[in-house]
């Protein structure tokens, strides 16, 4: 484990940053983002479902990892963000053994979710301390 609030609050705005233009993309080009992933948006449950996942969760993700990196000092929002992160592999996982190993940038994706929840899982707030008091404390009461 590695003790840095800095650190994951960097990590954090980060992934923030990653999801938000990730939803941003969805919700400009959901054809092309539904083609890369091998789908067809047919009709209007097709792009409701589409802009529920891609746009909806994933921006609630953006604003979860913000959220956490303003309170950094509270680890339970960045842990809550690294299983938001982790979901999705674990669900890709999940479809392994029925349709195989994701391909080409999805594969990709895979790999970087799995390196993203297991960092913003590993890099903690700093310890409380003389150099670190907890928040709301003043160097009188540490």
């Amino acid at each position: 484990m590695i003790h840095s609030t800095r650190s994951r609050q960097f990590l954090q705005l980060i992934t923030a940053l990653v999801y938000l233009l990730i939803a941003g993309r969805a919700a400009l080009l959901p054809d092309r983002l539904a083609h890369g992933l091998g789908y067809t948006l047919h009709a209007p449950n097709g792009y409701s479902e589409l802009f529920a996942v891609y746009v909806g969760v994933w921006a609630a993700t953006a604003v979860l990892a913000v959220v956490a990196a303003r309170r950094s000092d509270d680890p339970l929002f960045g842990d809550l963000l690294a299983l938001f992160v982790l979901a999705q592999p674990v669900g890709r996982f999940l479809a392994l053994p029925f349709w195989g190993v994701p391909v080409g940038n999805l594969f990709g994706m895979f790999v970087l979710e799995i390196v993203g929840a297991i960092a913003l899982f590993a890099v903690r707030p700093s310890r409380p301390g003389p150099a670190n008091p907890p928040a709301g404390a003043t160097s009188a009461s540490v």
